[in-house]
This record gives C-alpha cells, structure tokens and sequence, in this order.
C-alpha cells in the first residue's frame, strides 16, 4: 500500500453533488436569480466541482482574496497564490443580497452548473490584482486583459456544483483527484512526479519527463484542456500528440495520462504555486518545473517560477518542485542535454520555443531533426495545413 502526500489543507473537498440527487437539485436552481459566468469562472466551478481547488470551498471572500493578493496565502494563513473569485456588474450585485443564494449558469454551454451562497458583496482595484497576480497591469498580456473585462464586483460563499461540463464525455483522460489518488494506490506508488503542458509533448519536454521517472515511482502526464490563449494548440490535437509519444516512447506501467479544466491564467510564478497544490489535491509528491513555466511573452523570467519556491516556508506544501534547466538536442553530444550538462555552444543545439515553433508549422517550414518526435510533427502539420489550407 502506497503513502500519498495528504491534500493541501488535510482534507479533498470535492463540491460536485451525488449522482442521485443530481436532478432534483439543478430543477431546485432553475427558479433562482442566474448569474452567468466567463470562461474562466466556469472552469473554476468545475474545479472547485472535482476537489482540485481543496479546501476551497468556493469564491473567495475580501479577507481571502486581500491575503492572497498581499501575501499568497488564505486569512487563516494556508498557502494560496492566486485569487479565485466570481464577478458580477454593480448593477447586477445591486440586486442580489447578502444570504439569497443564486444560480451560476455556462454561457457557452447554456446549463446550470451550480448554486452560490452569496455572503459577501465587495468591491476590488483591477489594476492592483493584475500586478500583484501577474506582475504587470499591461492589457497586452491574456491573463490582465481578463481581468479588466470582469465586473466591477465580486461576490463571494460556498458553492455547490452540478456539472463538470463537457470534460468527462470529451476526455477519456478526464480524472478527478480522487480518481489519481486511486490509481496511485493501486499501483504501489509512493512518489509521483506531476508533468503540467499546455503545448503538444516535444523532445525537450520527453527528456525532462524520463528525468522524472528516474528518481520517482511514476509520472502523472496532466496537461490542462481549458480555455487557453488564442494561437495555443487546441486541445484534441495535443490529445494525440501526447499519446503518440507515450504509447510508443514511455514505459506503459510507470506513466498515467489525464487531463483537468482549468483555464490557464498566465501567471508564471504564483501560478506555478497553484499548480503545486492541485497536483498535491491530486497526489503528486513532486512537480516538474522547468522553463518559463505557466508564462507567456517576456512577463517572467526563465525560472522565475523555480525562484518562487524558495520564498515558501517549511510546511507550506508537501509537493516538491523538481527544478529542471534549459533543455536541447546537442549535436555535438549526439543526445538530448541540458544547460548544466553540455559544454557546447549554441550553434551546436537544437532549442526552439513554442511560439518560433508555431511560425514554423503555419508557414509550412519543417522544424529541425531532433527537435520533436515524427508522429508530433505529423499531428501538428495535419493540424496547421487544415487551418491554413495548405498541404500537410
């Protein structure tokens, strides 16, 4: 029998309502004041829903989200970087009170997903939540540009869902913490290294991902399928890149792949922490963490998302980060190396960034030998030439 690191805060708080009484309860809501949320209010339902977010359990209150904003952590003093909150206009707060419970409805899905408690109205300063949350107030950047389409006004209480939206029927991979928790047991785990993507698996991410699997029992592949920025690779067509490579480049027994829904913010650093404590709700004792990870542009350092693990104090999470350099094909050393291993310079490695990468496949250029496996590069070619019309 395995040892699982706890979840954060002791206890998975998982607000999806039993099958059972599933019905009942959705017809109850369909008679309540419905405030409609966005994309990212949605997806933070369905994992508040799953328990991902435990112990939250719902929207942040001011206190919480002050804490959070100034010092990463909840009131009571637990570790949590980034606000989850849901916002309404001053109109529509104006006519809803303190103790009315509401219903939060899917604008892309026109469905019911849960009820609030609405125990608290406050007001917030956009531009001071976007440099705290994300470093910087530009509009330029996904996440800050988010943030200032909101309302004016958050509401806050404990939420109980009904739906986990379309992730269970599209994703076979679909799992809740629970679920991982399980399947860790029955294999005997102990340790688990946590493998967070957003883009299609490449050689550089392989190299980091079989460094994982060396000094832990096994690795979780859990890349996020929520709403992510415009010119990110859709989510089905990582799906099959993904299994591509660990199908045939992975030993089967010693890797699990599944998906969750958040929508990325593009936080960098706090929102490397986040990820630390879903993978530890999910029961990961360890999370990769390599370059620029959860970043976007120049906003963020290489590794500024490693750096912010040393200002955590002991007991602040049991997940470990697994803080991995610069990683490449190297010619010269006729192997995948990193930064601390190859002595060679640059004209001698292969390294391209997602976003040179994407030029690449959109201008229908093939990228380098080495750079990515044949089956990832044929899924991302047939992608782009069904996007631009051109020839895979």
């Amino acid at each position: 029998m395995s040892n699982l690191v706890p979840p954060h805060g002791g206890e998975l708080k998982p607000l999806l309502v039993i099958d059972h009484e599933r019905a009942g309860a959705r017809s109850a809501a369909s008679r309540l004041a419905v405030i409609t949320l966005n994309t990212r209010e949605c997806s933070d339902v369905v994992m508040l829903a799953s328990g991902a977010f435990s112990p939250l359990e719902g929207f942040m209150g001011e206190a919480d989200y002050s804490s959070v904003l100034n010092q990463m952590r909840l009131f009571s003093g637990l570790l949590w970087p980034i606000p989850i909150t849901v916002s309404v206009s001053k109109e529509e707060a104006s006519g809803i009170e303190l103790g009315q419970t509401v219903a939060l409805a899917d604008s892309q899905q026109s469905e019911i997903i849960g009820t609030m408690v609405v125990v608290e109205k406050y007001s917030y300063d956009k531009r001071e939540e976007a440099r705290r949350v994300f470093g910087t107030d530009e509009e330029q950047h996904p996440g800050v540009a988010g943030l200032y389409r909101q309302g004016d006004i958050y509401l806050a209480g404990p939420v109980t869902a009904f739906s986990e939206g379309q992730y269970p029927e599209k994703f076979q991979e679909f799992a809740r913490p629970m679920d991982t928790r399980r399947i860790f047991r029955e294999k005997g785990w102990s340790t688990i290294a946590a493998f967070q993507t957003r883009n299609p698996m490449h050689r550089s991410h392989e190299y980091i991902a079989k460094i994982a699997l060396e000094v832990c029992d096994g690795l979780l592949v859990h890349p996020v399928v929520g709403r992510l920025k415009e010119g990110d690779i859709p989510a089905d067509v990582r799906m099959e890149c993904y299994r591509a490579v660990l199908d045939k480049y992975f030993p089967a027994d010693r890797v699990v792949l599944k998906v969750y829904p958040m929508e990325m913010r593009y936080a960098g650093p706090r929102e490397a922490l986040l990820h630390a404590i879903i993978r530890q709700n999910f029961g990961c004792t360890h999370l990769i963490i390599g370059r620029d990870h959860a970043g976007v542009g120049d906003y963020y350092g290489p590794f500024d998302a490693q750096e912010i693990f040393e200002t955590l104090e002991s007991g602040d999470l049991h997940i470990q980060p697994l803080k991995l350099d610069w990683t490449f094909w190297c010619n010269k050393c006729d192997a995948m190396a990193s930064m601390k291993t190859c002595p060679h310079g640059k004209e001698d490695r292969i390294l391209i960034s997602g976003s040179k990468l994407r030029s690449m496949l959109k201008e229908g250029q093939t990228p380098p030998d080495h750079f990515s496996r044949p089956e990832v590069i044929a899924a991302l070619r047939k992608h782009y030439a069904a996007t631009t019309g051109g020839a895979p």
